[in-house]
């Protein structure tokens, strides 16, 4: 078949991190990130967990050396996830595929302080200094409410007579899910799970942008069926988050 044939499917696997039963798909954002945007594409896919306790020399060989996620595309091995997003939007394109790429530039860096601001709170043990650290993530995830809310130029219509202040979209950069999102909601569905079950700190409801957001991602299989359960999360995380004092 030729390139772009539109009978071609290609053989793709893509190979994530197992949870701690060794089977079921462990917490790691940048596994979740591929497998979204694979599901995003409607390309047909394999998905293998791979357990970091006992990886199989198979596997071993495949990729030496390597962590997941990685990917077999039609035979060819690729590692970097940040090199496989751009491949995968290279090579499964328009008119058969989707393109994820983003409209808006800010779309791309929007939020993307949050989850080191995160790691930096849950890591912290010392109650005095909890507060400061809380701050910090409050105001990287104000900053992230505010890109939000806050209307993209075509929500701005020159003709109209109503003046936009409240962006309505659903996603970071309009109505559609994209390359941004992919980064971004894996990370955000864990700061939600650990924040909470470890200090008891949830996202402001007044952050409503923030809130919009989340809720129009739940209601997406491409995201919500590539999330580890809530206890693979909060396992990952149990010697991270130590008790502070």
């Amino acid at each position: 078949a030729q390139e772009g044939d539109p009978g071609q499917e290609h053989d793709i696997t893509l190979f994530v991190k197992a949870g701690y039963d060794g089977e079921s798909i462990g917490n790691c954002p940048f596994s979740q990130r591929l497998f979204m945007i694979l599901w995003l594409k409607g390309v047909i896919f394999n998905v293998t967990t791979v357990d970091l306790k006992r990886k199989p020399s198979d596997l071993q060989n495949l990729a030496p050396g390597t962590n997941p996620p990685f990917m077999t595309f039609d035979g060819e091995v690729k590692t970097d996830v940040n090199k496989i997003e751009e491949f995968l939007e290279e090579k499964l394109a328009p008119p058969r595929y989707p393109k994820l790429g983003t409209q808006h530039p800010e779309s791309n860096s929007a939020g993307n302080d949050v989850f080191a601001k995160f790691s930096a709170f849950i890591k912290n043990t010392k109650k005095d200094a909890n507060e400061v650290y809380e701050k910090n993530l409050l105001r990287a995830l104000k900053k992230l409410d505010i890109y939000l809310n806050s209307p993209l130029p075509d929500e701005i219509d020159a003709s109209s007579l109503e003046d936009v202040s409240v962006s309505g979209r659903k996603f970071l950069d309009g109505d559609e899910l994209t390359l941004a999102d992919c980064n971004l909601l894996p990370k955000l569905h864990i700061i939600k799970i650990v924040a909470k079950k470890y200090r008891d700190f949830e996202f402001p409801p007044e952050m409503t942008g923030l809130w919009r957001y989340l809720d129009n991602a739940y209601a997406r299989d491409e995201f919500t069926n590539t999330c580890p359960a809530d206890r693979e999360i909060e396992h990952a995380y149990s010697d991270v988050a130590k008790r502070m004092k």
